[in-house]
């Protein structure tokens, strides 16, 4: 739920920003370009979630988790939904033709691996131990 009310603040961030000072985004297929970035974060998206529904664990960041993931686009990047999120964030912004979203996508991953990643890590570093500082050697972060 968090990174849901995240992905909303900064829409809203970026429109008023937008209305306040706008910084539009203008070039040859800028539209199409977000709109490939936004359906292969949708799809990431429900990989990621299919993967860890038949791994029979949670999504949510704030349960416990049951199994450690690495499969599916897990075995790609230890954040497959948070590195969605940013991408649909900048979609938005090529197709909206608002550069703010662009510009606050990356704000999106800092706060998120400050505020959300760290925990999570700690969690499972706590939890499955060396199986996990194997995987973090094996799969970077975000790509």
């Amino acid at each position: 739920m968090a990174t849901i009310a995240a992905c909303g603040g900064f829409t809203l961030s970026a429109i008023l920003l937008n209305l306040a000072s706008p910084l539009p985004l203008e070039f040859t297929g800028t539209r199409t370009l977000g709109g490939i970035l936004i359906v292969a974060a949708l799809g990431i998206d429900l990989w990621a979630m299919r993967t860890l529904h038949e791994a029979k664990t949670t999504i949510l960041p704030n349960r416990g988790s049951s199994h450690l993931v690495a499969n599916g686009p897990f075995g790609y990047s230890r954040n497959p939904i948070y590195l969605a999120n940013m991408v649909l964030l900048a979609g938005m912004g090529f197709v909206s033709m608002n550069a703010w979203f662009v510009v606050l996508a990356p704000v999106d991953g800092i706060l998120t691996h400050l505020l959300a990643i760290r925990r999570e890590e700690r969690h499972l570093l706590a939890r499955f131990g060396y199986q996990f500082e194997d995987y973090c050697r094996k799969v970077r972060r975000w790509i």
